[in-house]
């Protein structure tokens, strides 16, 4: 395919995810939660901007930062050298990291964390648990044992930390492995896993986006111990500035410059990194390494011109919105509405269209696309629906998040591993753009205008979108292995002769 027929591609990925929120908002606006007409232009502008930068970020993703991490793994691989290995991945981990859109969203709307803070620290976590992800694959340790220990770790933290970190601590593992680290942390996991011959090593290249999101967890439940929190009501109060703004939509030329210099800083390290390991190691031909060069160009300005529509028009607006259906008779909507909104987003979500694919190959048809597809979007829009009732009622997360974890581990042990890999791997490629873009300032508004404390009540919402599919992938792998051992006690004696036997469901 060509360049231009694949950012026509990417493109219409792009508004398959933006589209089904821009309806919604729509209907919203038009009938029982009305907002000024510069607010609403600037969500428009916001649209248009998310469509196009996402749509030239994940092409520029796609022929950069996987390219990358494949020339990467590959020629660590062939070093056979373990020491260098650990530390190129932890290196890559942090470099990685800071470039991750999602995570930049997280972090300008974190009241009480400095964005730098929170990204470094998230950073490092991501680093040291991609190293653990190399040792895991050359000496075949199997995932579920590392999950158990380490969410068991973060538990026992998890009920010594600040409440405050608590629920920015799950989010920010579930936005971290987002369009530019996951297809990076998948491509160097290949890479790596090909230095082993055995049966298992293609299962244990799964898992490397489960155990980075464990890191990030980790990190900031460890920051909170130490890190004196800032004011509480930043990210809001920004939000309704705007909204008293007639000059909102003037505010995108101004952003503009803020967002090409914080681009260009956190791309610096990857770019830096590509080159000197180019010109030390890998010696690319020139049409590779001009390839990789335009990617890196188009992921640039596709992450620029992203930023600037979703942290202006987007996150703005969802904040309003929230706000404008938090009060009155409107509030109890807010259930249904956002369990719609959730039920959309996964199904938009283009990864998730790859995944669903990948189980179905893996079950040989036992669990189809289809059915995939809607179990997780079930699965979703049921987690949203939490999510609002935990907003509007002050419920701490840990009566979610402590039974989900634990019904996701209990199942590991009954799951063939592909499936576990799988599942957690998934809790990243759910919570793709639009959980941290739009619905969780959605939440941050709805929780305002009840008065709860948005720290503890309306953060949380990218870890539960992170955590459904763990559940309900594993079930449907369950249910796989069910079928596949009630298939093998049928005997062909067991078949009439005019019966239409479906070899490939027997084998």
């Amino acid at each position: 395919m060509s360049f231009r027929g694949m950012i026509v591609d990417k493109m219409r990925e792009s508004i398959s995810s933006v589209l089904p929120i821009a309806l919604i908002v729509l209907c919203l606006v038009f009938t029982i939660a009305p907002i000024r007409t510069d607010v609403m232009l600037a969500f428009a502008l916001g649209c248009v901007m998310l469509v196009i930068g996402l749509g030239l970020f994940m092409f520029g993703s796609e022929n950069s930062m996987t390219l990358i991490g494949n020339y990467i793994g590959a020629r660590m691989t062939k070093s056979r050298n373990l020491w260098l290995i650990l530390g190129i991945s932890f290196l890559i981990g942090i470099i990685i990291t800071v470039a991750e859109p999602d995570l930049s969203v997280l972090a300008g709307n974190v009241p009480h964390i400095n964005s730098t803070v929170l990204i470094f620290t998230v950073s490092v976590g991501v680093g040291f648990f991609l190293l653990l992800c190399m040792l895991r694959i050359l000496f075949s340790i199997e995932l579920r044992w590392l999950l158990i220990f380490f969410y068991g770790i973060i538990f026992i933290l998890s009920f010594m930390s600040d409440p405050n970190f608590i629920s920015v601590a799950f989010d920010s593992g579930g936005v971290t492995t987002g369009p530019m680290t996951a297809p990076f942390i998948i491509a160097l996991g290949v890479g790596v896993a090909s230095i082993r011959s055995d049966r298992n090593a293609e299962a244990d290249s799964f898992g490397l986006v489960a155990l980075c999101s464990v890191g990030p967890i980790l990190a900031v439940l460890l920051l909170g111990f130490f890190y004196k929190s800032e004011a509480g009501e930043v990210a809001a109060a920004q939000a309704e500035s705007y909204a008293d703004t007639v000059e909102l939509g003037f505010s995108y030329l101004k952003s503009i410059p803020v967002y090409l210099k914080e681009v260009a800083m956190a791309m610096l390290p990857v770019v830096a990194f590509f080159l000197i390991f180019n010109a030390l190691s890998l010696h690319l031909p020139r049409l590779p390494f001009l390839r990789i060069i335009v990617g890196l160009i188009f992921t640039y300005v596709g992450l620029v011109i992203f930023l600037v529509g979703v942290n202006v028009g987007f996150s703005s607006l969802g904040v309003i919105l929230g706000e404008n259906l938090g009060n009155g008779w409107t509030r109890i909507l807010t259930i249904p509405i956002f369990a719609l909104i959730g039920w959309f987003v996964v199904s938009a979500e283009p990864a998730v269209h790859v995944l669903t694919k990948q189980v179905e190959e893996i079950s040989a048809g036992a669990v189809s696309e289809r059915a995939m597809q809607i179990s997780l979007s079930a699965a979703i829009a049921f987690a949203m629906a939490l999510s609002m009732i935990r907003v509007l009622t002050g419920l701490s997360i840990f009566w979610i998040i402590v039974p989900g974890y634990a019904i996701a581990i209990i199942l590991s042990l009954f799951v063939p591993p592909i499936f576990t890999a799988i599942a957690f791997d998934s809790g990243g490629v759910a919570s793709g753009p639009m959980s941290a873009t739009f619905m969780l300032p959605f939440a941050m508004g709805v929780c305002k205008a009840v008065g709860g404390n948005i720290l503890t009540d309306a953060f949380g919402t990218v870890a539960l979108v992170a955590m459904m599919p763990l559940i309900t992938i594993q079930i449907m792998g369950l249910i796989s292995e069910i079928r596949a051992e009630k298939m093998e006690t049928i005997s062909p004696e067991d078949y009439g002769d005019t019966d239409i036997i479906e070899l490939w469901e027997v084998a």
